[in-house]
């Protein structure tokens, strides 16, 4: 036994089955207690030394405990994973001595684990080969298995097709049936299927028929039922590309009539559109009613993807023109064509209607004329040359009201927690939060504060047995949680120095030599979180401070002046001096402008922070003044180098920060320059940068915009959250915030493009949006090509149809001019002509009725295309309401 524990000490994994093959069943009891007991020991271990011993560990353990249920949990537990080299050939030696019913037995509880039943299936398949028991078929193994089929045709390249392997797998008939079963496919499955491809699934299963290992009737029923369940666009891919090859004959098309409807109403837009080829095929051969023909356009219809509604348009006229007698069905059905954003789709539906109303009932007449009266001023003289009488819709001369949000109110921050239980629960929830509130975070962190004043010692008990078990609590000796504590940014930096996994002396040293310099915002405003942080982990020591000032008093992390003199006069009332880093936030955070009564009771303290604070309210000057800064880069295109400028922001210094701040604020006060280095900081949590500088929306927009353009420019998701969090500041907005607007309406990715409407609609709520500034900087950006014309036109469109049409005009008419004196029209023009296009015609023309420059010259080139339609609808629409702004 002592030589097995030294073996696995020294990691000699090989030697482990040797040993174990000279050891009786009551030495390897004894054994297995002392691999438990070393099993702990290696937790606390550094990760190195962890990983050098996992292998042996596992090996050990395994041939050492006789329940199948405890071997098969020791071999799937997650703290012995993580080895170089898979261990398994080795536990299957040592188990290979084992009764066949017990090693299937094995086999099957870790097949049956779903955390590791894929990763084992090495072990589980071997077992279960020596065991003769039946193949597993959970989801883990059903994946592993076909990983290890792909793995290994790879291995052999094309000396041998996959048909073949599988044809000689003891697995596969049982197998293949739950592939099509498994919540998600295995990735290599999902490799284009081509000619370089060794595996090529797709192609494959569609021949396994004809090889006998799968029944055609399953597959077929396999692939329907996954396209109808819907999934990831690479796996529903597969499944359509292996239905297409199975090419189902006229009979298998017409059985599955209700899953081509499912599929053409719900499916992606592939899968929806193979859906409806087959529906119009069924149609043409006279297979479908025209109830069902009805029910499916109905759903079509409704969808937004404008091919698809154009096909079920097409085949609507054909069902239409051989039986002119359904048109009291199908011509309701078409209706449903007069919600969709694109015009031209309305006009198709509209002219299908006018073609064959006269076949239609007076009853059905009556409800096609209500339909298209709500269709949109374009086609008012259409609809009245179809239905007859003057023109359906809108009134010429009706107001027009512009749609806007209310304008978000700030909600009151709740006082710090006044009982234990209470602070206990917030903290040990703040802590365990994967993003935490900055609410919860203020009112925790003051409440942790006002407790230590109070009662530090039923404070530091209440969280220790809360926190029991959490690494930095409980998991590693004081020194190596407080070495990875000293650059932690959370509330964890306060509660370990109550729990003494800080040292006072770490305290003091990281109060002391926490400079808060950086090279970029993002480290300045995590630099002044840890000065405060560090600061308050001293207050708990102490204990000399009452509470915190900085806690904001609304929930954007501004601060009403008036409490702030009142926390001040409680402060002189106590003897107790406030904490740089706390009174510094304070000042940041309190709000200004028109603040001469706070100021005057400010300075009627007497202390130093009273004089101090009405000076602040007194100068009402931001934190920085901004001013625009176009970066220029060479960018090489082909065999040329161009210049590319990029929109950006810039700040002038203000010594007065120096002078009067800590040196964790210094950051702050000195000019900063965009500059072509790049930071990482993105993801952290902007809700705290924007609660430090609550007051100061625009200069922190200047800070933040570079990496916002970065974002935008290079498509990376999810970088604009702070964009919405500014727009909600009440600090007035600037040219930075706009400018941050105009890179989030184009913006790749559609929630990203969501975050800059809602920022837009909150500041036109708020009349802070200067919508004739904001068109400059989208054909700035435009021009430049940082944004794209489509983006912009799917961010405006979704503006305009929340009832925000003046807005969004009196940006894009900023925006057009530009674009509409390009030599060749960019992508994406026509659409932004036709948004633009519905806004005048439900608002009017903006900006005193001027003629948008170069639309008229597009819209008068003549032709069909998109652009010319677009630019000769808007052009004629502007002149019409020229008059009505």
């Amino acid at each position: 036994m002592n030589e097995l524990l030294t073996a696995v000490r020294e990691s000699r994994a090989h030697d482990v089955p040797d040993l174990l093959a000279g050891m009786d069943r009551a030495e390897r009891s004894a054994a297995l207690a002392e691999l438990k007991a070393l099993r702990k020991q290696v937790r606390n271990w550094s990760w190195d030394k962890q990983d050098k011993v996992r292998k042996a560990l596992l090996v050990a353990g395994a041939g050492c405990h006789t329940g199948a249920a405890a071997c098969a949990a020791w071999i799937g537990s997650r703290d012995l994973a993580g080895w170089g080299r898979s261990p398994f050939p080795l536990v299957l030696a040592v188990l290979s001595d084992r009764d066949p019913e017990w090693l299937g037995d094995v086999a099957h509880r870790l097949a049956a684990r779903p955390a590791t039943a894929e990763t084992t299936y090495e072990l589980v398949s071997g077992l279960v080969k020596k065991a003769q028991c039946p193949v597993p078929t959970t989801e883990g193994f059903v994946r592993g298995w076909a990983e290890a089929i792909s793995t290994a045709q790879w291995h052999r390249r094309k000396t041998r097709p996959l048909v073949e392997t599988l044809r000689t797998d003891p697995f596969a008939a049982t197998l293949l049936p739950r592939l099509f079963e498994v919540t998600e496919l295995p990735s290599q499955m999902l490799w284009p299927d081509d000619a370089s491809d060794p595996c090529r699934w797709a192609a494959t299963l569609a021949a396994l028929p004809e090889e006998g290992l799968l029944e055609r009737p399953v597959l077929v029923e396999a692939c329907v039922t996954r396209l109808l369940r819907g999934g990831k666009l690479n796996e529903l891919r597969f499944f359509l590309s292996l239905l297409r090859k199975l090419e189902l004959t006229e009979q298998e098309e017409t059985e599955r009539v209700a899953d081509w409807t499912g599929m053409a109403a719900d499916g992606i837009s592939t899968v929806a559109g193979h859906a409806q080829g087959v529906l119009a095929r069924l149609d043409g051969r006279g297979e479908l009613s025209v109830r069902s023909l009805a029910d499916i356009s109905a759903s079509v219809l409704f969808r937004t993807e404008k091919k698809l509604v154009r096909s079920q348009l097409v085949q609507l006229g054909k069902a239409l023109r051989r039986d002119p007698s359904a048109a009291d069905e199908l011509l309701p059905v078409v209706t449903g064509a007069f919600e969709h954003e694109d015009i031209d789709i309305q006009e198709r539906a509209l002219k299908l209607v006018a073609r064959y109303l006269p076949a239609a009932g007076a009853p059905v007449r009556e409800e096609l004329a209500l339909s298209a009266a709500l269709l949109g001023p374009a086609h008012r003289t259409m609809v009245a040359e179809v239905f007859g009488g003057p023109a359906v819709g809108r009134s010429g001369t009706q107001e027009y009201e512009e749609l806007l949000p209310p304008v978000p109110a700030p909600q009151p921050l709740d006082p710090a927690p006044e009982t234990l239980p209470e602070l206990v629960e917030d903290v040990v929830a703040l802590i365990r939060s994967a993003t935490p509130d900055v609410t919860a975070f203020e009112r925790a962190l003051d409440g942790l504060v006002r407790h230590a004043h109070s009662d530090r010692s039923a404070l530091t008990d209440a969280l220790r047995d809360a926190l029991s078990g959490e690494w930095w609590v409980d998991g590693e000796p004081p020194s190596q949680s407080e070495r990875h504590l000293r650059s932690a940014t959370d509330i964890k930096v306060v509660v370990a120095t109550l729990l003494g996994r800080v040292s006072a002396r770490a305290v003091k040293e990281e109060r002391e030599s926490w400079t808060g310099t950086g090279t970029c915002v993002h480290a300045a405003l995590n630099g002044i979180l840890k000065a405060r942080l560090w600061e308050a982990a001293d207050a708990v020591l102490t204990g000399g401070t009452p509470f915190l000032l900085a806690v904001p008093t609304w929930h954007t992390g501004s601060l009403d002046p008036a409490v702030l003199v009142e926390r001040l006069r409680t402060c002189r009332r106590l003897g107790a001096r406030p904490g740089e880093a706390d009174f510094a936030q304070a000042l940041l955070r309190v709000r200004r402008g028109d603040q001469l009564g706070a100021a005057e009771a400010a300075a009627l303290l007497g202390t130093p922070e009273g004089d101090r604070l009405a000076a602040w309210l007194r100068a009402d000057e931001p934190l920085a003044r901004v001013y625009r800064f176009d970066l220029e880069k060479k960018v090489r295109q082909g065999q040329t180098v161009v210049r590319s400028s990029r929109a950006l922001m810039a700040s002038r210094e203000r010594p007065f920060i120096e002078e009067e701040f800590p040196r964790s604020f210094h950051w702050l006060g000195r000019p900063q320059v965009p500059a072509h280095s790049r930071c990482y900081h993105w993801d952290d949590h902007p809700d705290l940068w924007t609660a430090t500088l609550p007051e100061d929306a625009e200069t922190l927009a200047a800070w933040l915009l570079p990496d916002i353009a970065t974002g935008v420019v290079e498509e990376i998701r999810d970088t604009l959250r702070p964009l919405l969090l500014l727009a909600e500041q009440e600090a007035p907005p600037g040219e930075a915030v706009s400018l941050m607007v105009a890179y989030g309406l184009g913006a790749r990715h559609p929630e990203d493009r969501l975050l800059a409407v809602d920022a837009l609609l909150i500041l036109a709520a708020r009349q802070q949006l200067d919508g004739a500034l904001l068109g400059e900087q989208l054909a700035t950006l435009l021009g430049n090509g940082l944004i794209k014309p489509n983006r912009l036109a799917d961010s405006a469109r979704t503006a305009a149809a929340t009832g925000a049409y003046r807005t969004v005009l009196s940006a894009l008419t900023g925006a057009l001019p530009g674009l509409l004196a390009q030599e060749k029209a960019p992508r994406g023009l026509s659409d932004l002509l036709s948004v633009a296009a519905e806004c005048v015609e439900h608002c009017g023309a903006v900006g005193g009725g001027e003629p948008i420059p170069g639309l008229a010259e597009v819209a008068g080139r003549g032709g069909s295309s998109q652009l010319v339609r677009q630019a000769a609808r808007l052009n004629a629409a502007w002149e019409q309401g020229s008059g009505r702004v």
